[in-house]
């Protein structure tokens, strides 16, 4: 297992990104079914990056890369991704879920257009496939089924869930450039760091919360949002060993993870566009897999 781990760096690690983005997906849902206020989310969030930040820093034998170039590619990297959740959260304030979470899911074309003319990044042809398959499935994968009675109020939403579009796609290009020159623990501290210091704004967002958290709750909420923490870190370490073509698509297809989990243990089954999702992404995952030069 070692042996294979040691071979396949980018694969393992983008498969536990995987892994814990759907487990986390299927309990943060369960947490706010049981009274979390979803105006809190953000702050548990950023705080569930501080562990895994103090344990990157410690894999690093808290050496942190401090040069300018480093300070702006981890800040970068960090305000795209804490910045668009929060523009992703006013822009559903606003517009209807179903078509800006679907929307908002296709943002590693933007990774891979940026990858293949600035970094000039290839894929074998099975894997291209499998680029093209995913990014259907992450499609089907985010419909949001039974939520097409949702209005939506005011112009601006399109122009918010373009701007998460964007920026989460150019994210992952800014994590894959930033390893070449730094390492993947820094970046990740800086992402924390960018997270933290957003708290403010995520709180004046959210603005007065009604009831009262209990303690299991906020517990809840942290463990939950520590899995989203570990995905990110591990995410960032796909990023060092592998290409940005292949891993972010594969990032996009971890409610796979979820939808097996809700049939598993909640008997849930899933739409008709749900199992399309399904199907093509396993199909995705598999051609993802195999190396080979190209």
């Amino acid at each position: 297992m070692k042996d294979w781990i040691g071979k396949h760096r980018w694969l393992f690690f983008g498969l536990v990104t995987m892994l814990t983005w759907g487990v986390w997906g299927e309990l943060s849902e369960l947490i706010e079914r049981a009274g979390f206020p979803s105006g809190h989310v953000y702050v548990v969030w950023a705080f569930s990056m501080v562990p895994c930040a103090a344990a990157a820093l410690r894999i690093a034998r808290w050496r942190l890369d401090r040069s300018p170039r480093a300070l702006l590619l981890g800040l970068s990297a960090g305000l795209l991704g804490a910045g668009g959740q929060l523009v992703l959260f006013e822009a559903l304030r606003f517009g209807p879920a179903y078509i800006v979470f679907p929307f908002v899911s296709m943002s590693p074309v933007v990774t891979i257009a940026l990858s293949l003319a600035l970094l000039h990044e290839r894929a074998s042809r099975i894997q291209i496939f499998g680029i093209v398959v995913a990014l259907a499935a992450i499609f089907f994968l985010s419909w949001q089924e039974g939520a097409h009675d949702g209005t939506a109020e005011g112009g601006l939403w399109p122009v918010l869930a373009v701007v998460v579009f964007v920026a989460w796609g150019v994210q992952g290009y800014v994590m894959k450039f930033a390893n070449a020159s730094m390492s993947a623990e820094s970046i990740f501290f800086y992402m924390a760091l960018t997270g933290l210091m957003l708290v403010p704004v995520a709180l004046r967002m959210a603005g007065p919360q009604s009831g009262r958290i209990g303690a299991g709750l906020w517990i809840g909420g942290f463990l939950t949002q520590l899995l989203n923490a570990v995905g990110a870190l591990t995410l960032v370490y796909a990023y060092r060993y592998g290409k940005a073509i292949i891993i972010s698509p594969m990032q996009g297809l971890a409610p796979l993870i979820t939808m097996v989990l809700s049939l598993v243990i909640f008997a849930v089954v899933p739409g008709p566009m749900l199992t399309v999702g399904l199907v093509l992404a396993v199909v995705a995952l598999v051609a993802l897999s195999v190396e080979r030069d190209g």
